[in-house]
């Protein structure tokens, strides 16, 4: 099984592999080891006959907190190769996370803490998203840039899309469950037993069959425009970066550091806390 030290895996029922995100010092930023290693772990898996449905979690307080701006690159490199040029990075990561539906096996996201930016798009990725009810769900890189990944009109409906883009906010997971982002929210003490139960349930189904209907539901939303309409979205993002609004926040980085500008950028809004990912 594909573990190393940013992922680890294990099995705690018959059929269901589990990954977790490790490293919980960082909140689960998102940096090219750890995102290279949740792939390749899955992709690994669902290869493995004896593995009928996978989890993704997060080791510490959050799920993700988001990719990882803080120098956790340095040395290197990207874990999947993108066609480059303008709108690489966007490109890149929504390839990847996407990537997910065309696995033959459902991927079921346990959430828990925050979950924001690069962590909402790997877990809008996956089949199945059950969380803690008191998980922060949101992009406050709104207040700074456009997003990587625009999957909230889909999954949230437009009138709440439109408020957390321009805005920043986040959403709780009793509010993402409501809005049709997560299956189910609940007490976070109650959350891997539940997850645990669905998976249960999914492994006693016949894999070839659970493919198949895993397969139908995701096509029926590439026919109504989902993944076209994300891919066309990382023009958006690319243009954002060229925008005045980025050169200044990057300015504010290179001044007061990473953790100021993210401070500075948030103080206003009066939410979240000081971060080294978004």
């Amino acid at each position: 099984m594909a573990t190393n030290e940013v992922v680890l895996v294990d099995e705690p029922a018959p059929g269901v592999r589990r990954i977790t995100l490790n490293r919980p010092e960082k909140r689960n930023a998102l940096n090219h080891p750890l995102r290279g290693g949740i792939m390749a772990a899955l992709r690994e898996h669902d290869a493995d006959p004896d593995v009928r449905v996978q989890i993704v979690r997060g080791a510490g307080t959050s799920f993700s907190a988001g990719y990882d701006l803080a120098g956790g690159n340095e040395g290197h490199e990207l874990p999947w190769y993108t066609p480059g040029g303008d709108g690489h990075w966007p490109r890149h990561v929504t390839e990847g996370w996407m990537s997910i539906w065309d696995l033959a096996k459902p991927v079921i996201a346990q959430v828990h803490g925050y979950c924001l930016a690069g962590g909402s798009e790997l877990a809008t990725g996956c089949d199945l998203v059950y969380v803690a009810d008191d998980a922060k769900i949101g992009y406050p890189a709104v207040r700074f840039g456009v997003p990587d990944m625009h999957f909230h009109a889909w999954f949230m409906g437009m009138r709440k899309a439109m408020e957390m883009m321009v805005t920043g906010d986040s959403i709780s997971g009793t509010q993402a469950a409501e809005l049709g982002w997560a299956n189910q929210a609940v007490p976070a003490d109650e959350l891997e037993g539940l997850v645990l139960e669905v998976a249960g349930r999914i492994a006693q189904i016949e894999p070839e069959l659970v493919q198949l209907n895993k397969r139908l539901v995701h096509r029926q939303m590439e026919v109504m425009g989902l993944r076209d309409g994300l891919r066309a979205g990382t023009e958006l993002c690319a243009l954002g970066t060229h925008q005045k609004s980025m050169f200044k926040f990057m300015g504010t980085v290179r001044e007061k550091g990473l953790r100021g500008a993210l401070q500075e950028r948030d103080e206003p809004f009066g939410d979240y806390r000081t971060t080294e990912a978004h």
